[in-house]
């Protein structure tokens, strides 16, 4: 489980930033918490704030970092640039290192690693292991000069293999380092989906094994799509979109073996002068169905797959191409559904902000200031009483991360 994600000096983050996963001691839905050895911990996390703020921004510095992790020892060659973005609009960062650290529980045990670099090299990277009462160095590294302590004997002959653009961590994992394949694992159950989608490969993943099939039908069908049944039909991988290859590369470097990618049929009842099933159609599902339907089709394989493996789910954007109701079904079935899966989700919808379904120390606020510099903070700080209308303070401007539109300049007395 996630305890806690830091940014520093990335896109619009200049300052460093956290989201704190750890519950405050507050009493309000304790069913949107789990407790483990070290932590009660948030089931979720909604995220609100005007366009261009720095929302989608956030869930980009975990992207990155997520898939550098993963990806940074087998994919980047000895002379490649990291394709990493500082903050722009400061002299004083612009040639400054980005930093990305995680805190997280895994198989019970807390690590708290993170790495700071730049376009050509990785500057710092560190890996520590926590009891209860305090930290121990796992390593630490320093550009070339890497650290090993005595709990990460793995590591301790690999460090000559690390080259300057990669990560340390993910080079021991590619030589099956214990400790270091199992943060791995943990990244690779970190997932993060951004905008509208027609397709997913954990959907299609989850869906082989035939006992799922009857949860994912029911959840489908909360959206009154009428599909009756679907089917996967092989089609070649040259004839995918763009982004299906792209996610598909990425799943095969970590071992999945694809070679073809299925074309999705979905199958309704057509009806009689009576109003009798007469039998079923074969719709094309990127054709014929709603882009709401689509769109939910492909999230409801990592949802259920996250809850069932305990992982991290993010979303930026929740509510697109689906209605209110159906965004709120989904996050109470990560509240009371599932032990210790968590969502992480950011959205414009403020029927959402609302004390009947989130605790103060799960809404968190992301605001631009004058030089262009995100913040994230939560509603947590403002120190108010559990049961005030969130949704109508935000919009009355109170916790602030609202857009500030000059009706008056550009509308004059039109407006009344």
């Amino acid at each position: 489980m996630l305890v806690k994600f830091s940014v520093q000096n990335f896109l619009s983050f200049k300052d460093l930033n956290s989201l704190e996963m750890v519950a405050a001691n507050i009493t309000q839905h304790e069913e949107n918490t789990t407790n483990t050895s070290q932590y009660k911990l948030l089931k979720s996390s909604a995220i609100f704030g005007a366009n261009a703020s720095g929302k989608s921004n956030l869930f980009k510095a975990m992207q990155f970092a997520r898939d550098f992790v993963l990806f940074s020892s087998k994919e980047t060659q000895a002379n490649e640039k990291i394709n990493v973005t500082p903050f722009l609009l400061s002299t004083e960062t612009e040639n400054e290192p980005s930093l990305f650290e995680f805190i997280f529980l895994k198989d019970n045990i807390k690590y708290r690693y993170g790495f700071r670099l730049n376009n050509s090299v990785v500057v710092d990277e560190w890996l520590f292991v926590a009891s209860k009462v305090k930290e121990s160095l796992l390593f630490e590294r320093h550009e070339d000069d890497i650290k090993v302590g005595s709990k990460f004997k793995e590591g301790s002959k690999i460090v000559e293999l690390t080259r300057k653009n990669a990560l340390f961590l993910s080079v021991v994992a590619q030589f099956n380092g214990k400790i270091a394949e199992s943060i791995i694992e943990w990244f690779y159950g970190l997932r993060i989906i951004a905008g509208f989608q027609t397709y997913n490969p954990v959907t299609i993943e989850y869906l082989k094994e035939i006992e799922n099939k009857k949860e994912f039908m029911d959840i489908l069908n909360i959206a009154d799509s009428s599909i009756q049944d679907f089917q996967f039909k092989e089609r070649d991988l040259e004839k995918a979109p763009k982004y299906i290859k792209e996610e598909l590369e990425k799943i095969k470097a970590l071992g999945a073996k694809y070679e073809l990618i299925p074309e999705i049929k979905t199958y309704h009842n057509k009806y009689s002068d009576k109003n009798n099933v007469a039998g079923t159609v074969e719709f094309d599902f990127n054709k014929n169905e709603s882009k709401g339907t689509q769109h939910l089709f492909s999230l409801i394989g990592p949802i259920l797959d996250t809850i069932e493996n305990a992982n991290v789910l993010v979303i930026d954007e929740l509510e697109c191409n689906l209605h209110p109701l159906i965004s709120r079904f989904i996050i109470k079935l990560f509240h009371l559904k599932n032990q210790n899966a968590q969502f992480i989700f950011n959205t414009h919808d403020t029927n959402l902000l609302s004390n009947k379904y989130f605790r103060r120390d799960q809404i968190y606020f992301v605001d631009k200031d004058r030089y262009g510099c995100s913040k994230l903070y939560s509603l947590y700080d403002y120190n108010i009483r559990y049961d005030r209308t969130f949704n109508k303070d935000y919009l009355e401007g109170k916790y602030k991360a609202i857009p500030f539109i000059d009706e008056y300049g550009i509308l004059g007395n039109e407006i009344e």
